[in-house]
């Protein structure tokens, strides 16, 4: 077995690809699209515009058994004042543990030979983009932009001498079941809007999307800023991603609430499309993109992605007040379940929030740290 340095573009297509070979036997893990991961590890991506990374593979007798990247995002040392250096994209087959020890091993000493004295992950590449591996749940497939991976690798994070750093929650309710129970949520509802003067509830101008958007941006470095693994994106970051999810957006589901003019707080659902993705074998040409749009009239789940509400707008009710509205968007367009992800394992308020919906913890992530 070695491990090597993906150094061109032939090992870098190997190193996407080997999920697939990965999850064989794994009924609900769902192929991400190609091209979108090509994005996320190339130079396109602006990302890279403050952080680097080195991406390994493990080969025995020519066959590629596992991947590893290591990651420094300069902007998450110098907002958190530390020197950590993160791990992503692991990938191993589950019968090669060894294999799994070599590749933490490359990423540690990439990163202490750059001078980081922590190594935390996976994240892919950051906590703004998926991470965490899946630690209960595993009988259901995840929704769009949450990771899916097999029990082995929790053994493999043991055996290497990692440990926890932070659990993350995903909650899952019955929409329906909410709404019939809304004349109570109603009632607080009302109370909210009654003790806030100047409030002013509302779905997304598509029409004027980059006007919304400078608003999301106010309300989402606020709102963060205190949270445990934040790092402020760039203006470019927050606009690439807002071009990637722009065509997933239902205008209903992306509320805004503002006090006196002012930004207070914003709720992002988006549709479940890995209900489509996972008849697509990560491929959206030639004809992946007649299944895309064929199956996207299908999708019956919703995944809540954020929740945000600036710091001096906190406790006023308007996490309630804006899930009951996304809720009832929701149950107007058909959708049948959201999931409300992820929270993370400390955050009693926006739990709170999530039980008030009836959202039930039904998927587990673990984010592991290791000094170097």
């Amino acid at each position: 077995m070695q491990i090597e340095l993906v150094s061109d573009k032939r090992r870098l297509d190997e190193f996407i690809r080997l999920p697939w070979k990965v999850y064989r036997d794994y009924p609900n893990w769902v192929p991400p699209l190609i091209s979108e991961v090509r994005f996320v590890l190339g130079n396109k991506n602006p990302f890279f515009e403050h952080a680097e990374a080195a991406y390994f593979m493990a080969r025995d007798a020519g066959r590629i058994i596992g991947r590893n990247a290591a990651i420094i995002d300069h902007n998450y040392n110098n907002f958190q004042k530390e020197k950590t250096g993160f791990f992503g994209f692991f990938e191993c087959m589950p019968n090669r543990p060894d294999a799994a020890a070599a590749l933490m091993d490359a990423a540690a000493s990439w990163l202490a030979a750059r001078g980081m004295n922590r190594m935390l992950g996976p994240m892919n590449p950051s906590t703004n983009d998926e991470c965490g591996f899946l630690l209960d749940g595993f009988d259901m497939p995840p929704m769009i932009m949450m990771p899916y991976t097999p029990p082995c690798y929790l053994e493999f994070m043991e055996r290497c001498g990692m440990r926890k750093a932070k659990d993350l929650f995903a909650y899952l309710s019955l929409i329906k079941d909410q709404i019939s129970k809304s004349e109570r949520l109603e009632r607080i509802n009302r109370a909210v809007r009654s003790k806030i003067p100047g409030l002013v509830v509302r779905s997304a101008d598509m029409n004027n999307f980059k006007s919304e958007l400078e608003k999301v941006k106010d309300i989402y470095n606020s709102a963060w800023g205190g949270n445990w693994g934040f790092v402020p994106m760039t203006d470019k970051e927050i606009e690439a991603m807002a071009k990637r999810l722009k065509p997933l957006i239902v205008p209903e589901l992306l509320i805004i609430a503002e006090i006196n003019g002012d930004p207070a707080a914003f709720f992002m659902a988006v549709p479940d499309y890995n209900q489509v993705l996972s008849r697509m074998g990560g491929r959206l040409f030639p004809f992946g993109f007649m299944k895309f749009l064929w199956y996207s009239r299908k999708i019956t789940d919703i995944r809540v992605m954020t929740l945000g509400v600036k710091g001096e707008y906190r406790k006023k009710g308007l996490e309630g007040l804006l899930y009951l509205e996304s809720f009832k968007a929701a149950m107007k367009k058909g959708y049948v379940h959201a999931e409300m992800s992820w929270v993370l394992e400390d955050n009693v308020l926006m739990q709170r929030g999530c039980e008030l919906m009836g959202g039930r913890l039904y998927k587990k992530y673990r984010l592991y740290e290791k000094d170097i």
